[in-house]
């Protein structure tokens, strides 16, 4: 573990591990096969990367994208490890000559997509050759019930057959405990030892909004908090893509759409503008995010409500990788829910599988409505429990408001009985609020009990009710129909007075957002991988300051061109605020920093040392 610390600060640049990484690293040099759950930008990359640098021969990376595998080689090669990648981008005679590296042991690391990886051509070539170790990222995509299933990946388990004596290490960030036992099990992993670092990432801050005007709403948040800042949006249509991002880019944000429906080269290009520019928004469908590595994606914005809890966490934790302040805000209404049961019972996935789909997506609203820390929430539903409210989510700062909305209720739930269980919340208002429209009279819905009852509420308020009451599973969504509401089995105790409910106090209108850090990419954190740092946090709060700060990201964006590679595989946003915090006059001053590592230290200490000195 000697030789790994040396390896870990001199070619890293970080001076100490952190959580499970020292003792995987370990387990792992020493030949042993390993599961790991740890969150992103928890540094997982480098419990396989240090022991393939240390084991003799080659470290097989079985990756999923292609993007993944760019900008992992791209950074690797700045810090002189022996990297490359096999995969489609590459022609004939450079996949030969990658090859022959492998063959001749000239290589640390070689990144594969599982689809090549399982050809019998490849696997005899790596019969061939000298192997350090397997390891399989983003490990969850073997789950069928989870939400990045990949089939090529329930093949793996043959490298177990194949190779027995080189260790393998599975690692993932989203696995609840089913999803382990099954990743386990279809990779031939059950004997691995299994190491499950917290779920927690708190450098995000978790806020939700309900929906009035949500692009309008989303837009508030960005000019506040995130002028000029990288960002993905995430909608579940992708005409919604396409027109969210025209509408960003009329109000002045360099906004650029990505969906599956796109030709293959705007969508490679989009990307490519996102990981290799600064401050660029990319509004996307789920079909973009999986294994980007871009450290400093600032906010990760839902348009649409996720599908489950295992997706939300996925998604927003492509925010803040670099372990500096980050956003995650959702808006969401009952209309979501609507759509998303909608298309869940029109898939052709079987029944087992969607009552699994429902219950994923019960849990989400569950979350949504929740009146308690929204970590404590989320963490809980991966079986963690966080000891006290963690002071950074929307609840925690501005906590909510409840109120006796038992009567209400009641109210609710008797107008969805009276009018037969098969309309909308709409027309339900509407009866509530005694209003007499086309649909009223035609239903002769104006003579009922109910209508009229619920004037002491306004329209909006009774949404929320409405919402409220479907998320407490008192109201489901009848498919069967026209998307009405229908009552459940659960709504029967409060109907009869047996039960209570408290419901959560919703702003009337706007979007009032809990009072924050107007520029969080601004506070100095750890790095992506990094241990944490023994320095405090640093505010950038002087023109001076910003000065410096902005001087650095040029002169890295200037380098990064020069070389054809994103910004931050120069450095992290978290090195260059270290920089300007300490304000290093010396090499060994500068090499002292976290993310400097001796080979970063030769190419560009003197150049940023040369812009520190200019200020």
């Amino acid at each position: 573990m000697s030789s790994a610390l040396q390896t870990l600060r001199s070619v890293f640049g970080y001076n100490e591990f952190r959580g499970h990484q020292a003792a995987v690293i370990e387990h792992l040099i020493g030949g042993g096969d390993a599961l790991v759950l740890m969150p992103t930008g928890g540094g997982k990359s480098l419990c396989y990367q240090i022991p393939a640098l240390l084991r003799r021969g080659t470290g097989i990376v079985i990756s999923p994208l292609i993007a993944l595998m760019q900008d992992q080689v791209d950074a690797l090669l700045q810090l002189g490890v022996k990297a490359a990648f096999l995969n489609s981008s590459l022609d004939g005679q450079a996949a030969w000559q990658v090859e022959q590296q492998l063959l001749r042991g000239k290589l640390d690391l070689l990144y594969v997509a599982p689809e090549r990886l399982m050809t019998p051509r490849f696997l005899e070539l790596l019969g061939r050759a000298e192997l350090a170790l397997f390891a399989i990222d983003e490990a969850h995509c073997v789950s069928q019930w989870g939400h990045d299933f990949r089939a090529e990946y329930l093949q793996l388990s043959v490298l177990h057959e194949r190779f027995p004596d080189v260790p393998r290490i599975a690692l993932t960030a989203t696995a609840d405990a089913p999803t382990r036992r099954e990743i386990a099990e279809r990779l031939g992993l059950t004997e691995a030892r299994q190491f499950a670092s917290s779920f927690d990432r708190p450098n995000i801050r978790y806020r939700i909004v309900q929906k009035r005007s949500p692009r309008q709403q989303m837009l508030n948040f960005l000019e506040t908090e995130h002028r000029g800042d990288a960002g993905i949006v995430y909608c579940l249509s992708r005409k919604r893509v396409e027109e969210t991002a025209a509408w960003l880019k009329e109000q002045g944000w360099d906004a650029l759409p990505y969906h599956a429906g796109m030709d293959s080269d705007t969508r490679q290009r989009n990307q490519q503008r996102f990981l290799r520019e600064e401050g660029v928004v990319i509004v996307a469908t789920v079909a973009f995010g999986m294994g980007i590595d871009k450290p400093n994606v600032r906010f990760v914005a839902h348009l649409d409500l996720p599908k489950s809890m295992e997706g939300y966490y996925q998604e927003t934790g492509r925010a803040g990788r670099d372990g500096l302040p980050s956003d995650a805000w959702l808006a969401y209404g009952l209309g979501d829910v609507v759509t998303l049961r909608q298309l869940l019972d029109n898939g052709e996935a079987n029944e087992q599988r969607k009552r699994l789909e429902r219950r994923k997506l019960d849990a989400l609203l569950g979350f949504c409505e929740t009146t308690v820390c929204r970590r404590q929430s989320l963490l809980n539903y991966f079986g963690e429990t966080y000891s006290a409210p963690c002071g950074n989510c929307d609840n925690c700062l501005e906590p909510v408001q409840t109120w006796d909305g038992t009567v209400a209720a009641q109210m609710a739930l008797s107008c969805v009985y009276r009018t037969g269980q098969r309309f909308g919340v709409g027309h339900l208002t509407d009866v509530l609020l005694g209003k007499t429209t086309d649909q009223v009279r035609r239903f002769g819905h104006g003579s009922l009990s109910t209508f009229g009852i619920g004037k002491e509420f306004s329209q909006t308020q009774w949404s929320s009710i409405f919402r409220q009451l479907v998320a407490a599973g008192m109201l489901e969504v009848d498919m069967e129909g026209y998307g009405g509401l229908r009552l459940t089995p659960d709504s029967r105790p409060l109907l009869r007075g047996e039960q209570k409910i408290a419901l959560r106090k919703d702003p009337e209108s706007g979007a009032k957002q809990p009072k924050g850090q107007k520029t969080p990419s601004r506070s100095a954190a750890t790095g992506s991988g990094a241990p944490a740092s023994s320095k405090e946090g640093f505010q950038i709060d002087s023109p001076e300051a910003e000065a410096l700060w902005q001087a650095l990201k040029a002169k890295r964006l200037e380098l990064a061109r020069e070389q054809g590679v994103p910004p931050y595989v120069i450095f992290h946003d978290s090195t260059l605020l270290a920089m300007t915090a300490q304000r290093p006059r010396e090499l060994e001053q500068l090499a002292a920093l976290p993310g400097v590592g001796k080979q970063k230290l030769e190419r560009y200490g003197v150049a940023f040392l040369g812009v520190i000195e200019a200020h």
